[in-house]
């Protein structure tokens, strides 16, 4: 299969960055989106609601149902979930892409964003996926996505940011026990993340503003890797720990170049990039800064 058209995806976390950059690559093959998150109303810092990424949707060929929906509320997750298939007649592919951020020490870390973390990246995405399974086992090429990293087990990447790196690894916790459970049914379970910083708002409001935003490559190449993952037979890709450029390079795409927001600005590793990952031929990636040893 190499195409989504027709395919109904459920995606949290959708009305900006990564999540709408996957749910645009879906739109222009013709799929049904339901865009899963809480940005009802502008917000002055972060770009993008439910019924903006709605419009985009649309205009790239796709069909949209905005859904406002906070994934810690599990009677919320239900609704949202009903009423995509009370919509679209089903889900065929869920993807986990909410996320909650704080890079701060144990001693900076309160314990509010502590449970929002928890609550939204491990929790949030565990019970999302547990909503969709259901459907998922009446779909034809079933899959569950998660935006979480491969679970390299480094001190250095829990000694600065304990809460969110838990958290983190608690989404791709996720992937590990569902590959397992659910293989016998059918149903991909893998993770994606980027080799790169990718310039979204977090990058830009959390990481280092515009430097590290020139420093990155667009959320473009995640919606590209993710089509290439969902496009694949459920029964034969199944627990895997993905890297957004090694999944395209493996699929024949042979220039990055193109997904460079600044491409006379040496590229930044992402958080949680394991050591041994070795880039296609011809990336070049700068270690992020406080990530070594």
């Amino acid at each position: 299969m190499s195409s989504l058209a027709g395919k109904t995806l459920f995606i949290t976390g959708a009305s900006r960055g990564i999540g709408l950059a996957i749910a645009l690559r879906a739109a222009r093959d013709g799929a049904n989106i339901a865009i899963a998150a809480k940005t009802a109303e502008p917000h002055p810092k972060l770009q993008g609601t439910i019924y903006t990424a709605a419009d985009e949707i649309r205009a790239a060929g796709g069909q949209a149902l905005p859904l406002i929906c906070d994934i810690r509320d599990e009677a919320q997750v239900i609704d949202a979930i009903d009423r995509t298939v009370a919509e679209f007649g089903g889900i065929d592919i869920c993807v986990n892409n909410a996320s909650a951020i704080s890079l701060t020490n144990s001693q900076a870390t309160d314990m509010k964003r502590y449970d929002l973390m928890m609550g939204i990246n491990s929790r949030g995405t565990f019970m999302v996926s547990k909503y969709c399974i259901p459907h998922l086992k009446k779909a034809q090429n079933p899959h569950i996505l998660m935006l979480s990293p491969p679970l390299d087990m480094k001190a250095k990447w829990f000694a600065a940011s304990t809460a969110y790196t838990m958290a983190k690894f608690g989404m791709s916790m996720v992937v590990l026990g569902l590959s397992g459970e659910l293989k016998g049914a059918g149903i991909a379970v893998n993770a994606l993340w980027p080799r790169t910083t990718i310039a979204t708002a977090a990058v830009g409001n959390l990481l280092g503003g515009d430097a590290m935003m020139r420093a990155s490559r667009t959320p473009e190449i995640m919606g590209d890797a993710a089509h290439a993952i969902l496009t694949k037979p459920s029964r034969d890709f199944t627990g895997q720990f993905c890297i957004d450029d090694k999944v395209l390079f493996e699929s024949g795409v042979t220039d990055f170049e193109r997904y460079r927001v600044d491409p006379s600005v040496q590229l930044m590793s992402d958080f949680f990039v394991p050591d041994d990952d070795v880039p296609p031929p011809g990336v070049t990636v700068a270690s992020l800064p406080g990530a070594k040893g």
